[in-house]
């Protein structure tokens, strides 16, 4: 029993003894690991500090380059002989730049102080900018408009943000603002707001235009004197675009108070673009803003551990927009619109003229795409009630009309593309009737039957030929009298054919807003016949213009273009910058006719000319050059601006043409919608076709004999024509 005591005790004793070991060695290890801790710890505050210290020193004093709303001059805009369409013109400008620490209360004090010195337009100040500006002076006045309770019940309206909560109270004090208490602004508080809303709009860093408009140069000189006093406040030089020439396919730009319109608010932000920025808002000043616009200038803003800037410099100076010299020739475009203009006055003073308002021509280099000139004009009334002429250059490609014969050698070319009929082929000219309708038939044959060849239809602008034409393609030969059927896919094959050309599609020029034209939804047999005399369907002036030109350079359809060259900034206006970009001939597509057809084709428009029964033979066959083209009048329902007159009868005359005949440098096409309500009317689609060729000519005439006197003498890109190598 002794023995067994003994033995337990020396078991218990063992245990203890390793219950004391393994805490021990626990502490250890705990010690260890808090050691190792402190050191880790140590060592990385060392490498933060001594290593890594500077870092973080220049990470509280923040460098951050912005690009800044910096004035740069806009790209010039010259015609194709260096002659200066659209320039800037400096004027004096003042801004204020808010910075991110910038307080309402500090712009506020700025505005008065600039106000004392300056006098603003407050004509245009926006009530809500005024509400604000009560509220801000009257703020305790102001929220007391809204009661507790009211106030209460929008604080706990737990469906509003906190933002629209405070908007949503602001909104309800507005409201609340009587006329008479906002008529207590006194013409000096005005003055003020004028400037202090401007300053509000602004973005950060940006320098925004507090006046550039009519800023005198007494206002200029005492705020440039003051500006120690007017934080943020700076004296500049703002551009203001300038045009030379009336010309509406040059476009316009926005203000700086009008900024980004809201259409095209993403893209231009997108872009670098601040809201304030000025941008085309049109035609070429559209197209080409990216190119125009400019490059900012980049500054480095230095700022404090607060945020606060407390330097700033310029790495980039910013860099004026690129220049743009267009193939427009502006002594012709002149010459061409006072034409144009003289004639469309003339026949708008003869009987039956009513609904006439508008003509067109285009002129254009069918073997490179330069659009020459680009004339349209049209008639207004002033507020005086006194006739106006306005130009209307961009209706040449935004509007289209149904435009007559003049489509009638594509409609011989379709012929033969799709083996309907074959050059020289002979049909008789004779009223076509089919069963149910009336006869259709030629001006010039009303009731009887004249064979003739495809050469002579095209002289004589024969429509039965045409008909005729229209129905073998659609498979049929015609018979007096006959049922004629028609598929959808023969108005798609002459319309495709057509297409080729440059007619119905997009012509692809550099200007926004291209129209296409309409394409007639009925499928009636008799509008198949139409369509292939040009009475259905309608077309551009500029799709006339590239049409003629496929004929004329031999198939190609070449993409028109009003930007020819793309130049460095000039430095003074006068001598080009060095050339960046040169806008070549881009053919969209070729023709499927031979060579052999369209020289064929080429002939007959050359008979219209100058054969004993062409149709514009009185017109040119005196001519000094030589030149080819067709004549057309369109039967046509009035659609046009005057609702009253919706579905009066009335004709539109149209003509296109290239010259010479052999080489052609220019290919023109004349349009004027609805010309009359009458059967008789002046045809000045021929007179300004005649004319306008003879204008190129004498121009270039001038042109070179003016070189020639030059030989030898330095001879400037303003002073003369650029050579353009043009394919042949």
């Amino acid at each position: 029993m002794r023995q067994k005591t003994k033995k337990t005790k020396k078991r218990a004793s063992s245990v203890k003894a390793k219950q004391r070991a393994n805490l021990s060695f626990r502490m250890n290890i705990l010690f260890f690991s808090v050691f190792v801790l402190f050191s880790i710890l140590i060592l990385r505050l060392g490498y933060m500090q001594i290593v890594k210290g500077n870092d973080y020193v220049r990470a509280l004093e923040q460098t951050e380059e912005v690009t800044v709303n910096t004035s740069v001059p806009r790209g010039r805009i010259y015609d194709r002989n260096g002659q200066v369409l659209v320039d800037n013109k400096p004027k004096n400008a003042i801004t204020y730049t808010k910075l991110q620490s910038t307080t309402s209360d500090e712009m506020l004090n700025t505005a008065k102080n600039l106000a004392k010195l300056i006098k603003m337009d407050t004509s245009k100040i926006a009530l809500r900018d005024k509400q604000d500006f009560w509220i801000k002076l009257h703020n305790k006045e102001a929220y007391a408009k809204v009661s507790k309770k009211e106030q209460d019940a929008i604080i706990k309206d737990e469906k509003l943000e906190a933002a629209d909560k405070q908007a949503k109270l602001d909104k309800l004090v507005r409201d609340r603002i009587t006329d008479k208490e906002l008529n207590s602004l006194s013409k000096e508080d005005l003055q003020v707001l004028a400037i202090y809303s401007k300053m509000v709009a602004g973005y950060n860093l940006s320098p925004q235009i507090i006046k550039s408009d009519n800023v005198t140069d007494k206002e200029f000189a005492v705020v440039s004197e003051h500006l120690n006093e007017l934080p943020n406040v700076n004296t500049t030089t703002d551009w203001a675009r300038v045009r030379d020439s009336d010309l509406s396919i040059l476009g316009s730009t926005t203000t700086p108070s009008e900024g980004i319109p809201k259409d095209k608010l993403d893209y231009y932000l997108a872009r670098g673009y601040s809201r304030n920025d000025r941008v085309g808002k049109s035609y070429i000043e559209s197209q080409y803003e990216e190119l125009l616009q400019g490059q900012k200038a980049v500054v480095k803003n230095e700022t404090n551990g607060k945020g606060k800037v407390v330097d700033t410099k310029t790495t980039f100076e910013g860099e004026p927009g690129k220049d743009l010299v267009l193939s427009i020739d502006s002594q012709l475009q002149t010459k061409l619109e006072k034409l144009v203009e003289d004639q469309l006055l003339t026949a708008k003073a003869t009987g039956a003229s009513s609904l006439l308002d508008r003509a067109f021509l285009v002129m254009m280099d069918p073997n490179t795409g330069d659009v020459l000139s680009m004339v349209g004009k049209k008639l207004d009334t002033d507020k005086n009630g006194r006739t106006v002429v306005n130009d209307y250059s961009i209706g040449a490609f935004t509007s289209a009309y149904e435009v007559g014969s003049v489509v009638k050698p594509a409609t011989l070319l379709t012929g033969y593309k799709l083996n309907a009929i074959t050059p020289g082929q002979v049909l008789v000219d004779q009223p076509i009737k089919l069963a149910g309708t009336k006869p259709k038939s030629s001006i010039f044959n009303r009731s009887g039957a004249i064979p003739m060849s495809d050469l002579t239809a095209i002289e004589r602008s024969s429509n039965s030929y045409m008909f005729q034409t229209a129905m073998k393609i659609a498979g049929e030969n015609y018979v007096p009298g006959m049922a004629l059927h028609v598929q959808p896919s023969d108005f798609a094959k002459i319309r495709n054919s057509y297409a080729q050309f440059g007619l119905g599609v997009d012509t692809g020029i550099d200007l926004p807003g291209e129209f296409a034209g309409f394409k007639g939804e009925e499928l009636l047999p008799g509008k198949l016949l139409d369509l292939a005399i040009g009475q259905f369907d309608t077309f551009t002036p500029l799709q006339l213009a590239q049409y003629v030109s496929t004929i004329a350079n031999g198939g190609k359809r070449i993409q028109p273009h009003v930007v020819k060259e793309v130049r460095e900034p000039s430095k003074d206006g006068k001598e080009l910058g060095p050339l960046v970009e040169e806008i070549g001939p881009t053919v969209l597509n070729t023709i499927d006719n031979s060579q052999y057809e369209i020289d064929h084709v080429k002939q007959g428009m050359h008979q219209v000319y100058f054969g004993s029964q062409g149709s514009a033979a009185s017109y040119f066959r005196d001519a000094k050059f030589d030149a080819a083209g067709k004549t057309g009048t369109a039967q046509v329902v009035y659609y046009g601006p005057k609702k009253s007159a919706y579905g009066t009868q009335t004709l539109t005359i149209t003509h296109v043409g290239f010259a010479p005949y052999k080489n052609p440098e220019i290919a023109y096409a004349v349009v004027v919608p609805w010309v009359t309500t009458s059967e008789s009317y002046t045809a000045i689609n021929n007179i300004i076709a005649r004319q306008a060729v003879e204008t190129y000519f004498d121009l270039q005439k001038k042109d070179l004999k003016h070189n020639e006197e030059t030989v030898g003498q330095k001879i400037t890109k303003s002073s003369t024509k650029d050579s353009t190598n043009k394919a042949q």
